[in-house]
């Protein structure tokens, strides 16, 4: 099975391709979260309390459809967490009153189409992804900045996957020392100056942010190659070098412009202040 992350209105969908079955199995929570508009925790248990009412209400194949699937949680970590195929999330969806049903049934069901195209031509996928970045509001520069980065991901996790490090845990390991070194904030703490829960920190991150990131992702992966790197102690070590690299320059960007490339700036729609009333009114 194939791990995948999309997005729908800027909420992460967490989702496993099965390539034997041809099946999606999507994240139950991360469904219930958008359609009930909360943070994970809360959808977590409202998930429980729902699941419990569907096997009184004598819905039970509902959730027992649901599997128990390993997916990377915010930590970055493989967990446990239910997972349904879109047969069994729609009659999940139809047991939310939500504002959000149609439109996330309907991005569900061009989720199956979408893949077959990806398949048939791979270059599909990134056009998507453009086209799902310029709804958002990106503009052209960053949209290319954030595609170049991911390439460079790309290549660094198939060098790691290459030379003995473990899918999930293992990468994020290495994932955070990287941002740790360039940015001197770790992966959670960054994500929080940003006031984010589940959404991707990369998809908030600034042109500048992304560059750098991009840099430190670089020239892990070039130490990583010229020293051979194997296993998680070569790779913490070229890993903590590529994003010291980083960091140098960083500092040095920095004190030559006064301008902090680490900020709190995000792409979260932005709220409205609630009305004054006035004691006359």
């Amino acid at each position: 099975m194939a791990e995948d992350l999309k997005l729908f209105e800027g909420n992460r969908i967490r989702h496993i391709y099965d390539e034997e079955k041809e099946i999606y199995y999507f994240s139950v929570i991360d469904i219930v979260a958008i359609l009930i508009e909360k943070d994970y925790q809360s959808a977590r248990k409202y998930w429980n309390k729902l699941a419990q009412r569907l096997r009184d209400e004598g819905s039970e194949q509902t959730v027992t459809n649901c599997h128990q699937l390993k997916m990377k949680a915010d930590d970055g970590k493989m967990r446990a967490t239910d997972a349904a195929d879109v047969e069994t999330i729609f009659r999940i969806i139809q047991s939310i009153p939500s504002k959000k049903a149609e439109p996330i049934k309907q991005w569900l069901a061009k989720t199956g189409y979408e893949r077959v195209q990806e398949m048939a031509d791979p270059t599909t996928a990134i056009d998507r992804a453009r086209e799902t970045y310029k709804k958002l509001g990106r503009s052209d520069k960053w949209i290319q900045q954030r595609m170049t980065g991911q390439e460079t991901r790309n290549k660094l996790t198939d060098y790691w996957k290459d030379h003995d490090i473990k899918e999930g845990e293992e990468y994020a390991i290495l994932t955070n020392i990287i941002h740790q070194e360039w940015s001197g904030l770790s992966v959670k703490e960054h994500k929080n100056l940003k006031g984010l829960k589940s959404q991707n920190l990369r998809d908030h991150m600034s042109e500048a942010e992304l560059i750098f990131t991009a840099l430190a992702e670089l020239s892990t992966r070039q130490i990583a190659q010229i020293d051979e790197a194997t296993g998680m102690k070569e790779n913490k070590k070229a890993a903590k070098e590529g994003g010291k690299i980083a960091k140098n320059a960083r500092v040095q960007l920095e004190n030559r412009t006064g301008k902090k490339v680490v900020t709190g700036e995000n792409f979260l729609p932005k709220t409205k202040k609630p009305k004054q009333i006035k004691n006359n009114e």
